[in-house]
């Protein structure tokens, strides 16, 4: 019997088009959206939009599950700081010891080089975050991005600062706020 009445209840979710909730929480979807849009348009003026596209997008993503699902594990500060703090730092590792790499043993393979430090950018900092309690998806996104995208000083203090502020956010209104998922 249960397993009909799943059968019966994902089916009734594939072809409905608006959540049941949004109807009595319309106002939540809106305000909570709209807080994500403000603060990716904040960041999106001070980061150099054409160069951090990877960086841009991991943030972007961290704000969806900050201000979506405001109540879920992934969205605590320990998760998103630290995830980032942990793909930052392995990112920006990874990256200089490509730069190291290519200049000690001179071009010619540089694409393979780079492809294969963005890999292990990204296993490493996902297996750190796993390790120290600090998973947070998109923050695997932020390792990728330093080592495929030129970076500097100023990119890590925004995604840092960029990530303090969503999760600052986020606790601040996280009474007013519901999971919309």
């Amino acid at each position: 019997m249960r397993e009909t009445a799943a059968v019966e209840n994902r089916a009734s979710k594939a072809y409905r088009i608006l959540d049941p909730k949004f109807r009595r929480n319309y106002l939540r979807y809106i305000a909570q959206c709209v807080a994500a849009t403000t603060f990716i348009f904040v960041v999106l003026v001070v980061l150099n939009v054409l160069t951090q596209t990877v960086l841009i997008a991991s943030l972007g993503a961290s704000a969806f599950i900050s201000f979506t699902m405001p109540h879920i594990e992934s969205s605590k500060p320990r998760y998103l700081i630290g995830g980032y703090v942990i793909g930052t730092l392995v990112g920006v590792l990874v990256s200089v010891s490509v730069g190291w790499f290519q200049l000690e043993h001179g071009v010619g393979m540089e694409r393979l080089v780079v492809v294969s430090g963005a890999a292990i950018a990204t296993g490493l900092a996902m297996f750190l975050m796993v390790i120290t309690d600090t998973e947070h998806p998109p923050a695997a996104a932020v390792a990728l991005g330093f080592v495929l995208n030129s970076w500097d000083l100023h990119s890590i203090v925004v995604v840092l600062v960029g990530v303090t502020c969503i999760s600052l956010l986020k606790e601040v209104y996280k009474h007013r706020m519901m999971n919309l998922l």
